[in-house]
């Protein structure tokens, strides 16, 4: 009996170390945020993205090229439907104009219009156009290590630094190999749960792991999500200025 129970105390603690080593090898949650933004961030970038649009048994389709410079500069211009075919908008800093062929006419959104649904979507007009600096934005701890979809991940809890950050806590799983986060949930400042956003069908192009499918599901809005699927990626290309202004908006 006393063999049987040296033998099970051994176990115990080799079970204990087991965890304490695993937990020590956490990696920092600022290198983690680092390699992150070195994957999705750049200088340029030009994509042809689609859209689809689920709300219960309906889909919707969207069609469109986006131009990015940076941070703080980002255009959209819809090519399909042709019902929204020349529908653009444009994000320079914190503005952000929106030009509808039908109107004829230039709006800028602002205030409580910035969270609407963009085209009826899970995807905001702050989600589509501000770009997310991860180690800029956020203070983070790395809380374990798991696996989602057989794929081994850091666990991160994240708070933004200031209220500016449009998502004041994200919870990330990222992939432990191509440091992209492959499932986030991000809160209110009350804590609720607003959306989850992930990140799938992770391609290497020009050095770094670019995520080409994403899914949103706005979690008040039942029985909804909103896939883009980009395509024909490329970085470190050269894009006219003019796209980045607002005469490109009713350019015919």
């Amino acid at each position: 009996m006393r063999r049987w129970f040296v033998w099970i105390i051994a176990v115990v603690l080799f079970a204990v170390a087991t965890v304490a080593s695993t937990e020590g090898e956490l990696p920092a949650a600022e290198d983690v945020l680092r390699e992150i933004d070195r994957n999705l961030q750049f200088d340029t970038r030009k994509s042809t993205t689609v859209m689809q649009v689920v709300d219960g048994r309906r889909t919707r389709e969207y069609r469109m090229v986006v131009y990015a410079r940076g941070l703080e500069e980002a255009a959209v211009e819809y090519l399909a439907p042709a019902r929204d075919r020349g529908t653009r908008m444009l994000k320079q800093e914190d503005n952000l104009w929106l030009y509808m062929p039908r109107a004829e006419r230039v709006q800028r959104i602002s205030g409580h219009m910035l969270r609407q649904g963009m085209m009826g979507s899970d995807v905001s007009y702050e989600d589509m156009m501000e770009g997310v600096n991860f180690l800029d934005q956020y203070e983070a701890k790395v809380t374990g290590s798991e696996l989602v979809d057989d794929r081994p991940v850091w666990r991160l809890e994240a708070t933004a630094k200031d209220e500016t950050v449009t998502y004041p806590a994200r919870v990330l799983w990222v992939d432990k190999e191509a440091f992209i986060p492959i499932r986030q949930e991000l809160f209110a400042l009350s804590g609720m749960l607003l959306k989850t956003w992930t990140m799938t069908e992770i391609k290497e192009i020009d050095g770094r792991n670019i995520p080409t499918r994403m899914e949103i599901s706005d979690q008040l809005r039942a029985g909804s999500k909103t896939v883009l699927m980009m395509r024909d990626i490329s970085f470190g290309i050269d894009i006219e200025d003019e796209i980045f202004s607002l005469r490109w908006l009713e350019r015919r």
